[in-house]
């Protein structure tokens, strides 16, 4: 990405049509269409967006919604939390903080230990494999 990372000719460019949509316009991709929602392979979910991982397969669980879900993020910080009320209601958004690419939506309905529920759009996630990701010197 460019030194401008919330330049909207970049993700213009960078995107396809529906990720654009959903991480720069709010857009939803439909319920059990977005990829990732049956992926089990352990790995890393980052932002579509400018790569920030956000998620770890060990905290995705199916929470029968038709979205990927997980109930705690990989590290605090990698999302901001807005209130939305596109529906009519309020809602918590969340977005990746490093580029304020809309990512989903958390709500308190998850299971334990979080009891939370990040409600996410595939289309706004990348996924690496675990056996793809070099391993970090200790």
């Amino acid at each position: 990405m460019s030194n401008n990372i919330n330049n909207k000719k970049n993700w213009k460019e960078s995107l396809s049509p529906l990720a654009y949509e959903i991480t720069r316009n709010q857009a939803t991709e439909k319920p059990f269409t977005g990829p990732y929602l049956n992926e089990k392979r352990d790995g890393v979910y980052s932002c579509i967006c400018c790569d920030q991982e956000l998620f770890s397969s060990r905290d995705k669980y199916d929470s029968k919604t038709g979205w990927p879900s997980f109930f705690n993020v990989i590290r605090s910080g990698q999302l901001n939390e807005k209130t939305d009320y596109l529906n009519g209601y309020a809602r918590t958004e969340i977005v990746c903080s490093r580029c304020d690419a809309h990512i989903g939506h958390v709500f308190q309905d998850g299971p334990p230990p979080t009891n939370l529920r990040y409600c996410t759009n595939g289309n706004a996630l990348n996924f690496t494999y675990e056996a793809e990701i070099p391993p970090t010197n200790t």
